[in-house]
């Protein structure tokens, strides 16, 4: 049971190849606990910011994710911000062995390079599904501005009690990211974009969420949309537009 769940929390051997960074990339890597080190991409904005407001996106992505892949995703959806993404502690090339324990810790080191390299104005954290609880875990540890939340839940523990409800999770589940707890009295900016039909985080999951959230600044359900075709859709697109507005102005 203890394999199977980071097999399934953590299924480091679905994650594609990443595809073609665009020009102004460039790859970095810093060191984790342990004598890990973390690689990771950023991406220079390829259109110019507004007025004095250098922004910058620090991505986390699904569990499935290539962190380049994502890094790739975002810039095109913000191409005036700069994009930052580390690939999770084993997902390669970062080294190490992945469990939210890791992950949660490696996010603060993220963020520390990031804000030095880049010296923003606003740093805005972006989580994907599994990556929602990380950036969630990363607003009670650092100063980010705001966070937007895509396919998020209340806490990993519960989404995997759902997801297999015959099988005894409770008892063994060692890898929860409690991001509801992460959240609760939070004054950071904080958008929220669900899948109406989303059959990996039920409903209830992301509404417990939505109920702990100090400061929900914006929040929508893309009508239609699973967990991994929300993307396609052109009212994600906008929302993540409009959740960017949201969270920037506080």
């Amino acid at each position: 049971m203890f394999e199977f769940q980071n097999h399934m929390m953590f299924p480091t051997h679905a994650v594609a190849s990443p595809g073609p960074l665009p020009s102004g990339a460039t790859r970095h890597s810093i060191p984790a606990s342990g004598g890990d080190t973390l690689h990771g991409v950023h991406i220079a904005p390829s259109s110019p910011p507004g007025p004095g407001k250098r922004v910058l996106i620090l991505g986390f992505g699904g569990n499935a994710w290539n962190a380049e892949d994502a890094a790739s995703y975002l810039h095109k959806v913000y191409p005036s911000a700069d994009i930052i993404a580390f690939h999770y502690r084993g997902y390669r090339p970062s080294t190490g062995t992945p469990s939210a324990e890791a992950l949660i810790e490696d996010a603060p080191l993220v963020f520390d390079f990031a804000v030095s390299t880049v010296h923003p104005d606003q740093t805005i954290a972006v989580g994907f599904s599994i990556g929602s609880g990380v950036a969630a875990s990363l607003a009670s540890q650092r100063p980010v501005d705001g966070l937007i939340l895509v396919t998020p839940f209340d806490s990993l523990k519960a989404v995997a009690s759902d997801l297999y409800p015959l099988l005894p999770v409770a008892a063994f589940f060692h890898d929860d990211m409690a991001a509801a707890t992460a959240l609760k009295h939070s004054k950071v900016p904080t958008a929220i974009i669900a899948a109406a039909h989303d059959e990996i985080v039920p409903r209830r999951r992301t509404d417990g969420l939505r109920a702990s959230v100090g400061k929900l600044v914006f929040d929508q359900t893309i009508a239609r949309a699973g967990h991994n075709d929300i993307y396609a859709r052109s009212a994600f697109q906008q929302a993540m537009d409009d959740a960017l507005g949201a969270v920037s102005k506080g």
